[in-house]
């Protein structure tokens, strides 16, 4: 899946991360190749309203993933009012469907389409090709073309500071992870928590289950029983649904939530979350799109520009630790901290990084578990 990955991505870093008026990405570096993509990209007047499609891998619920995209796409309504009108397809499978989708969003006039879902990546570009007038915004992948970006957050910052919670919080010293599929965006933020939780607590393990699918109720809560039985006395994810949530409001364990703020689905077990916000993301593309000023720039953004965020910290977490937390996520916003710095190792005792910080190519591509996970990644 991931052959020639590295040159590719790293060609797609070194675009323009500004954002569209945000300050730019930590790291972010101007491309030589962004003048080259600003004359291909699609400049026809528009009519407004400018009409925008959000593709869901999942139903929007009321928490998690496509939830956290919606609320993205309402603060964008919001914000440019008449400007825009919005189109919202949810439960869209990876793969053919997704193509079919698209196709019929692209001839139904849209002029920008999002596309929500790592393993739209494909799909979307096929028919980004096939429809240069139509703008393509792709979450989590390492492509671009004329009429087709690519947009992130740094997860794993937050899944740092969810860590750092957590080897506190934990009893047991042992946090079960449920983790959808093996691509590097989930293995970075396994890794986050576990360096996290090993700050906090320098014998804290983190227990990984994976499930083959971003969204599956039952087999994501069989997954978080499974590590319930294994002595783990915490749980967090990187799923789509509230299934584990639940369970841990159920059982009486600790939970580290992912994507939305679940204190109104799991208000005893949170202790925080990890929040995505794509509100100003959503509303500057926009912008530009209608502004005419649009090009391919990838972004990858973190809590520097509010993309992500912890949620609220139960009363549970003790005020000292809250306060240790945000001078940590204070550090990040400013480019004093970052979680990949120093001497890295792998569960296996390789040594992956002997000193300085990580790249953002390398952390784009991360394809190993750090000391003090259990469990390996799965052959893709």
């Amino acid at each position: 899946m991931y052959k020639n990955l590295r040159r590719v991505l790293s060609a797609a870093l070194l675009l323009s991360a500004c954002g569209y008026g945000w300050a730019a990405p930590i790291g972010a570096r101007p491309s030589p190749a962004a003048s080259d993509a600003k004359e291909l990209t699609p400049k026809a007047a528009l009519r407004l309203p400018l009409r925008v499609a959000f593709v869901y891998v999942s139903p929007v619920g009321n928490a998690g993933w496509s939830y956290q995209h919606d609320l993205g796409r309402l603060a964008m309504e919001r914000s440019l009012g008449t400007q825009v009108h919005s189109t919202v397809v949810e439960s869209v499978n990876e793969g053919p469907d997704a193509e079919r989708v698209f196709r019929d969003l692209a001839a139904r006039g849209n002029h920008l389409v999002f596309a929500t879902s790592f393993g739209y990546q494909e799909a979307a570009l096929k028919v980004a090709q096939d429809h240069p007038g139509v703008i393509f915004e792709h979450t989590g992948g390492y492509k671009t073309a004329p009429n087709f970006n690519t947009y992130n957050a740094r997860f794993y910052e937050g899944r740092y500071l969810a860590g750092l919670v957590a080897g506190k919080m934990s009893k047991t010293g042992v946090v079960g992870y449920v983790a959808g599929f093996p691509i590097p965006e989930v293995v970075q933020g396994i890794n986050a928590f576990a360096l996290g939780m090993r700050a906090a607590n320098p014998k804290a393990q983190v227990k990984v289950v994976w499930l083959n699918t971003w969204f599956d109720p039952p087999k994501e809560r069989e997954a978080a029983l499974s590590l319930l039985n294994q002595g783990v006395d915490t749980l967090t994810y990187h799923c789509g649904s509230t299934a584990i949530p639940l369970l841990a409001e159920e059982k009486g364990v600790k939970l580290l939530g992912y994507q939305s703020d679940l204190r109104h689905i799991a208000p005893s077990a949170q202790l925080t979350s990890v929040v995505h916000d794509w509100g100003t993301y959503y509303t500057e593309v926009a912008k530009a799109v209608i502004a005419g000023t649009w090009t391919p720039r990838p972004f990858w953004g973190g809590v520097r520009q509010r993309v992500v965020r912890l949620a609220p910290f139960s009363p549970q977490v003790p005020s000292a630790l809250r306060f240790q937390v945000t001078e940590v996520e204070r550090a990040m916003a400013a480019g004093r901290f970052h979680p990949f710095t120093g001497k890295l190792t792998d569960n296996e005792g390789k040594v992956r990084q002997a000193q300085g910080t990580m790249r953002d190519e390398d952390i784009a591509l991360m394809d190993f578990l750090v000391d003090g996970v259990v469990g390996k990644l799965p052959v893709r």
